[in-house]
């Protein structure tokens, strides 16, 4: 077998192992966010949202780390070079540990200010909501010292170990949810401790299982300046585009509860969870890919560099339209049967969201492609220039006396044209033509989402709200998407692989029944 055979044998079996693990968690998530929602209230559960939210702001710090322990460590591992793994692994754990102090520091200081002063929560509630973010404090710190393991993991492409350790701690937050119900005690205390308990058992484990699995995770005091000074930069410009990002997120959720208080926090919360199951959906493909993109341009294979970026963003993006079709179009139907009460401006802020993720989706790989190179600095501020402009531009929408949501049609506008911009901005430095990524990826994702839309859309326009038009939605936007994406959005050889699979499969099922 040859290595490239290898190669995609490894990501469709990584593809298998994280998609199980997402049908398992987004099960679980749907059905405990409901619980939560309804057990907490909708102001209750908008003040842990948006309390949340301040710490999460901070978690720009663990993303930017994780990201570029990954990149170094998956760089390494392409070039065979274990000492080098060694090393680095060495100066990431000292970095966190001294990150984790000042960040400790800056949160206690600026986020207990900030909540007490200046944040829209009803007066009886502070109490609670300064418990709640003590909690998520300490979570955000057990998370910063967890990332060089996590990071080594996915680096490694163990995403079987991944996938079921991330489903035994959605178990045990299905165990909280359950707890919580039952609890006489200040149910957003209980929740957000409980939260806080088993938020530790996935360092825990990765602690343990990447020392007994990874030579390179054997600590050993190393200091070595070049080291910190490359990875610092690379950090640095990361934590600059992560920062763009957060301020999109967590910022624009402060923003919403200073104009328009907890009830559309509540809204927004919901949408989160909502693009949270369906990136996930789509993303477990993309990270069976993105080690092997790094390693192809760490090897200098450009061609095949070439082929996954362009395979990655056009089937991550017809994934999302399994999921954005039929919900976008059914979007009250849904939230309705999921959560029995649907907040106000939940509607239209799922649809805009998504619609945000599919742009996203269609640009996932450039970045990945971008990181591998190391060189992100152009890359990070141009990006970072188009997505920072979200926050301003929704806070003068605010201050004017615009809806809601204004903020998410400013962020799909910008996303749409960020979309166009990585295209270009990556081409020079991976020798890829920008005619042909527009030829092979965006049109036929145009084309295969136009034209899958159309019979979905026909049966909810001429049918009242129902069940049953909720199923012959979902049924005909799956059909509708497969055959599309068959006719229009795969390439022949694509086919040809497809339907030998099938055959393949079709002959196996003869002779086991024979």
């Amino acid at each position: 077998m040859s290595e490239s055979e290898q190669n995609t044998k490894r990501i469709a079996k990584n593809t298998v192992y994280l998609y199980f693990r997402m049908f398992i968690m987004m099960v679980i998530s749907l059905f405990t966010s409901r619980i939560v929602l309804n057990t907490l209230g909708v102001a209750d559960y908008g003040t842990y949202n948006v309390v949340g939210g301040v710490v999460s702001m901070f978690t720009i710090v663990t993303t930017s780390i994780s990201s570029s322990v990954v990149r170094f460590i998956t760089f390494e591992l392409g070039r065979g070079n274990l000492e080098r793994q060694k090393q680095l692994f060495t100066t990431m754990i000292l970095v966190m540990l001294v990150i984790s102090l000042v960040m400790f520091i800056i949160i206690e200081l600026v986020g207990v200010w900030f909540l007490n002063a200046h944040m829209n929560i009803p007066a009886e509630r502070m109490s609670a909501a300064n418990f709640v973010l003590q909690c998520s404090i300490l979570s955000f710190i057990i998370s910063l010292n967890y990332a060089p393991y996590n990071a080594t993991i996915i680096a490694h492409e163990r995403f079987g170990i991944y996938a079921y350790t991330t489903i035994i701690e959605a178990v045990l937050k299905l165990g909280v949810v359950f707890l919580l119900y039952v609890s006489t005690f200040d149910k957003l205390k209980t929740y957000a401790l409980l939260l806080l308990i088993v938020g530790m058992f996935l360092p825990t484990f990765f602690f343990v299982y990447c020392r007994r699995n990874f030579k390179e995770c054997r600590f050993k005091f190393v200091y070595d300046k070049k080291d910190i000074k490359q990875f610092a930069s690379f950090s640095g410009w990361s934590f600059f585009t992560n920062a763009s990002w957060v301020l999109n997120t967590q910022g624009i959720n402060l923003l919403i509860n200073i104009f328009f208080g907890v009830t559309i926090n509540a809204a927004r919360g919901i949408a989160s969870q909502v693009d949270s199951a369906v990136t996930n959906f789509v993303y477990n493909f993309t990270n069976a890919l993105n080690p092997q993109i790094t390693k192809s341009y760490a090897s200098g294979d450009f061609d095949y560099l070439h082929k996954l970026i362009y395979a990655s963003a056009r089937y991550s993006s017809y994934l999302m339209l399994f999921c954005l079709i039929p919900i976008g179009i059914e979007t009250h139907k849904i939230l309705l049967l999921w959560l029995n009460q649907v907040p106000d401006y939940s509607v239209p802020f799922v649809r805009f969201t998504l619609l945000s993720s599919l742009m996203v989706a269609l640009s996932n790989s450039l970045s990945v492609a971008q990181n591998s190179t190391g060189k992100i600095r152009k890359y990070s501020i141009v990006t970072s220039i188009f997505t920072f402009s979200i926050f301003p531009l929704t806070f003068i929408a605010f201050k004017l006396g615009y809806s809601p949501t204004s903020t998410f049609i400013i962020n799909f506008a910008i996303y749409f044209i960020l979309a166009f911009v990585k295209v270009f901005l990556v081409s020079k430095y991976i020798d890829l033509s920008v005619s042909k990524y527009i030829r092979e990826v965006i049109c036929p994702v145009a084309i295969v989402t136009f034209f899958s839309s159309l019979i979905p859309l026909f049966f909810f326009m001429t049918q009242p709200e129902s069940v049953l038009r909720l199923l012959e939605v979902f049924f005909f936007s799956i059909l509708s998407i497969i055959v599309c994406v068959y006719v229009l959005g795969m390439e022949k050889g694509e086919k040809e692989i497809l339907v030998q699979f099938v055959c393949r499969k079709l002959n196996i099922s003869q002779k086991r029944k024979r």
